[in-house]
This record gives structure tokens, sequence and C-alpha cells, in this order.
């Protein structure tokens, strides 16, 4: 099953790995579901089914004109979820991906869902605004607008990748060649979803969807993210899940999951061993 074909006709990349219990894992912007690779591997090797695609517009998925919204993002994601048959299901969200994950269990009910895990999450609501003060300035997402119109390869490699890792003069916590790849991942994108997709992240309120989460929700943030800093995501988010489990990585950048790789995949399989 490489690929599935949404309701609105659009190809998506589909990577199903191993044999069990399902859990589906969503990427964040703008990578693709290589990012995944260590905690698929970990997860099928464990005995999980681990199911990871990639976004509309990004890898190897087809690149429509429109499609952004979160709403038919989570559509994407109850189309994955009915072609691979995955049913009592945990379902993952990295970074943009758990805006994803947050409008499915609002949106589709939950449906054939047990379990939901928000890593580096953006929800429950990015942009600073009266209501929202721990958020991020508009003229942050004007810099991105900005940069990645400008020169996206440039802006990715040189001011994203490194932000996202957590790299500065003396913090070196990934390797030159996993920016690389990463900058070479986000290039795959269409301009398009690049910037449809910041523009979504950057400004869908969450928190009306929060009250959908039925189902154990394990939360893991990283305390240095300067992505999406922590007390305007996790720990508020937290606050908005009955019964929610925060992990905080102390010192963590946002890319947590290749600079804490292993320790997130052992934390995601303590939480579905539960």
């Amino acid at each position: 099953m490489p690929y599935i074909k949404t309701r609105d006709g659009t190809d998506l990349y589909v990577k199903d790995w191993g044999q069990g219990r399902p859990v589906v894992l969503l990427h964040g912007w703008p990578l693709s579901s290589d990012m995944w690779d260590p905690q698929a591997m970990a997860l099928a090797d464990a005995g999980f089914r681990a199911i990871a695609y990639d976004r509309r517009g990004f890898g190897r998925s087809g690149q429509p004109w429109s499609g952004y919204d979160y709403d038919t993002l989570a559509d994407d994601l109850a189309d994955v979820i009915e072609a691979s048959g995955a049913t009592d299901a945990t379902i993952v969200g990295f970074s943009m991906g758990g805006g994803e994950v947050a409008r499915y269990m609002s949106r589709h009910g939950g449906k054939n869902v047990v379990g939901a895990a928000l890593v580096s999450s953006v929800t429950p609501y990015m942009l600073q605004t009266d209501d929202n003060p721990h958020g991020v300035p508009q003229s942050t997402f004007d810099q991105i607008t900005d940069g990645i119109k400008q020169d996206r390869y440039k802006f990715f490699r040189d001011t994203f990748i490194p932000q996202f890792f957590g790299v500065g003069y003396i913090s070196r916590p990934v390797s030159d060649d996993v920016m690389d790849w990463s900058a070479a991942v986000a290039a795959q994108a269409s301009l398009k979803a690049t910037l449809a997709c910041a523009q979504s992240f950057g400004h869908t309120d969450f928190r009306p969807d929060l009250a959908a989460f039925r189902v154990p929700t394990l939360i893991i943030h990283g305390t240095s993210d300067a992505t999406v800093p922590i007390d305007a995501s996790a720990r508020a988010t937290a606050k908005g899940i009955a019964g929610s489990q925060l992990v905080e990585y102390d010192g963590e950048p946002h890319g947590l999951n290749v600079t804490a790789s292993d320790r997130l995949t052992k934390d995601l399989l303590t939480f579905l061993g539960r």
C-alpha cells in the first residue's frame, strides 16, 4: 500500500511497517514521514504496526493546489485510517501533526482511536493574541513567510533547521548531515503547500478541539523549544485535555525526535504498553 487516494483524489504516500496494534505517525512541517523512521522501526520490532504517511504537498505525496486547512488534513488522516484498516489505533502527531490529531478527534469523533500522543505539538494555539499572551507574535510568522518567498532553501538550511534542532554558536546537538538532510526533505515540498501549511499551523485555534480528547493522551515537549514555545503549547494543551500526561524534556529543542530519539522511542513504547 505505497499510496492511498483521499476523498478529493490526492495521492498520499504511506509506509506500513510491522504487524500488530496500529500506530499512525504524523510528521512535522516541513519534513516527511521519514522523520519517524527510527521510532517506526522500533515500533515494528516491538510488535506494533507503524503507519506513517507524507502530508499532502510534502515528500512523495501529491501536490494539489488546495486542501492545506486542518479540516481537509484531518479528513486525509481519516482516509489513511480507513484505507489501512487501522482499528484501535494510537495516533501520534509531531509539531504541525499535533494539530491534525486534535482536529481529527473533534471532526471525526476519534473514530478507531484508542490513544493519542502530541510531540512538540502546535496545539492549542500558536498565534499571540490578547487571550493567548504566551503565543508567537504575528511578526515571527511574517518573517517565516518572507524567508520562504525570498529563498526558501537558504531559509530552511541556515535559519529554520538550526533553530529546529537547537543549533547555536556553541550547542551542536545534531550533525551538519542531519541539517542538510532536513533541508533537502523540506525542498521536496511544493511552495504552495509550504506557505499554506505555515499559515494553517500558525493561525488555527485548536482550543475548542481539546475537549474531544477522550482517550489516554501523552504530551511530550522540550523545555528549550524555540520553534513552538512550551508555555504556549504543551503546558496549555495539558491543562485543556483532562487526564493527559505531560512529559517535559529538559533542555531539548523542537526536533527532539532526533536530539532525544532513544528517549522518545522509550516513552512512546511505555505509553503504548499501558
